[in-house]
């Protein structure tokens, strides 16, 4: 029996939106790569690239728990010598806080070029508006 695999012009890509008030963050990024990388459909190939776009608003209000807020740290490296910068999720969340939920995501795709095309169809934004209402996006509960 010989598998099937579609192609580039048959995969079917749909917007969805993820509301992310009030919800916590690591359960709404294991969703997020869950559409992004195409493994709720049954077309789902590994090495392929079918997943949906995935739109999340309201990044801004998503919940942290435990002690996380204060304790939580995130780390970035110039690429010089004595370059780490170390910034507290409280911080983060105060001035960048589309950042934090797009490291969530990130940090659940594949490390690969296939994962970067899968991110590339993730967009994120801190208000409850975006600007992609021609593409009729649906909710994704």
């Amino acid at each position: 029996m010989k598998t099937e695999f579609p192609s580039k012009n048959e995969i079917d890509r749909s917007w969805f939106v993820i509301d992310a008030e009030n919800a916590v963050l690591g359960r709404l990024a294991s969703k997020a790569a869950f559409v992004l990388s195409g493994k709720h459909k049954p077309t789902f190939t590994p090495f392929m690239d079918a997943g949906d776009h995935v739109i999340v608003i309201n990044a801004d209000k998503v919940r942290l728990t435990g002690t996380k807020e204060e304790q939580k740290v995130y780390h970035y490296h110039s690429g010089y010598p004595g370059g780490l910068r170390t910034v507290q999720a409280k911080k983060l969340r105060a001035e960048r806080p589309v950042k934090m939920v797009e490291e969530a995501i990130r940090g659940m795709l594949p490390k690969t070029k296939l994962g970067n095309q899968m991110y590339r169809k993730l967009k994120v934004y801190a208000g409850d508006q975006h600007p992609h209402s021609a593409q009729k996006p649906s909710p994704l509960a």
